[in-house]
């Protein structure tokens, strides 16, 4: 079983309206000769592939950013819309769930439970999910936390692209400041893990220095590779690492390889493969000296499809071609076992409630 650490589904089914219990073929036909994204009948991901691939598990996103004026970063005039949109992607997340496509998992005895089902799963196991906030600017209270907490909430990221209400993201400045402080002590208080990934650096030093809880990386690749603040250098993932941190290996293309241009530059021609990944996962456990660390959290439709994730991949099936290549690098089998699920699994039933 695969255990990905990052999925955008209810922002595919709503924002792309995509029914994602039809084959990727089936989506991609139905969205031929569309427009208004670029990745338009471009698609990898739906209930069907990630059954054919065996990933009964993985980390589903609520995702809506606020944007005050004057930033033209796409998102929600307030915090208020974006919190409606999040609601709207639960609501479909539970409708799912009353489908018989998914199922929430929100404690250890959910999760031993789930685990049990896979064990010997068919074409209509549900896939479990445990639900995530991709950027934190939706709460509009620590009131509207303990709401989300309810309704199984758990895991945020303070910030995503930008200047966030929490921390700052992806390409921005600065600490988490006096809100996001009060943030993380709440998260703290109620158990929810921090997700370290996006944070700028300032922000990424405060938000660690300040929570005392659970901290992984969805969906985070290495410095190393790609110079560029959206990854991690050597010395952050040694610090994550020290702190039980699980880091996710993201398949989108501008994060695995130099100078990728969006919308120009292909795939194939610029070396995008699952190699990458590889090479990703293989230098987090050089640093930490193990495979306890390194994980998937693929990203894939995570507002991109087959134009910018490796050529190697058609659909989140094809991610069954990781254990092989980590064999021919020279990995054991539980080291393999480790990266596909048991990081993440074994992160869970440490910190989820009972």
């Amino acid at each position: 079983m695969i255990f990905d650490g990052h999925l955008d589904l209810s922002m595919n089914a709503l924002e792309w309206n995509r029914d994602l219990r039809w084959k990727v073929e089936e989506i991609r036909k139905s969205e031929e000769g569309m427009t208004d994204k670029p990745d338009r009948a471009k698609g990898t991901v739906s209930f069907p592939s990630m059954r054919e691939g065996h990933v009964g598990l993985c980390v589903a996103t609520q995702i809506a950013r606020f944007v005050k004026p004057g930033n033209n970063i796409p998102g929600w005039k307030s915090p208020e819309q974006a919190w409606a949109q999040t609601q709207g992607q639960l609501a479909w997340y539970k409708t799912m769930e009353e489908a018989g496509e998914m199922v929430q998992i929100c404690s250890g005895n959910d999760l031993e439970k789930h685990l049990q089902h896979w064990k010997n799963p068919n074409q209509s196991t549900p896939i479990g999910y445990i639900l995530s906030l991709e950027g934190a600017d939706s709460i509009i209270s620590m009131d509207y936390l303990e709401k989300a907490f309810s309704c199984g909430l758990r895991a945020i990221g303070p910030a995503h692209y930008g200047p966030g209400t929490y921390a700052q993201g992806t390409d921005s400045t600065g600490g988490i400041g006096n809100k996001g402080r009060l943030l993380l002590k709440e998260m703290e208080r109620l158990g929810i893990i921090l997700d370290a990934t996006h944070l700028c650096d300032e922000s990424f030093r405060e938000a660690l220095d300040t929570f005392h809880g659970p901290v992984w990386a969805s969906h985070n690749n290495c410095r190393k590779f790609v110079p560029h603040n959206r990854q991690f250098s050597d010395e952050q993932i040694v610090e994550l690492a020290d702190r039980g941190a699980v880091i996710g290996i993201a398949l989108d293309a501008w994060m695995m390889v130099r100078d990728w241009v969006r919308g120009k530059s292909d795939p194939k021609e610029m070396g995008v493969s699952l190699k990458l990944m590889i090479n990703n996962i293989d230098h987090i456990c050089q640093l930490t000296g193990n495979s306890s660390h390194a994980a998937i959290g693929s990203d894939l439709d995570g507002a991109f499809g087959t134009e910018q994730c490796p050529y190697d991949l058609n659909t989140i099936a094809d991610l069954q071609k990781v254990p092989e290549m980590l064999s021919e690098a020279g990995y054991s089998d539980s080291d393999i076992q480790n990266v596909l699920s048991k990081n993440w699994i074994s992160f869970l039933k440490k910190n989820l409630p009972v």
